[in-house]
């Protein structure tokens, strides 16, 4: 009954994801990130120590975490 239900989930539902992010200064972390919130790419300054956003896309739910290596 429990795989029922969850293939229904699947198929009807909002699936749930995490990601982590690794890269050096400048690598592009960040923007790949808000070129998934946003639709396009933006300026922005540069990250310091780490940061934690959600983005929705499509039919999935990101919880994206990056840090700076």
């Amino acid at each position: 009954m429990g795989g029922v239900l969850s293939y229904f989930r699947s198929l009807f539902g909002q699936r749930e994801m995490r990601i982590l992010i690794l890269g050096l200064d400048g690598a592009g972390k960040t923007t790949i990130l808000y070129r998934l919130q946003v639709g396009e790419v933006v300026t922005t300054i540069p990250t310091i120590g780490f940061n934690v956003e959600q983005v929705e896309y499509k039919n999935l739910k990101f919880q994206v975490k990056f840090f700076i290596a």
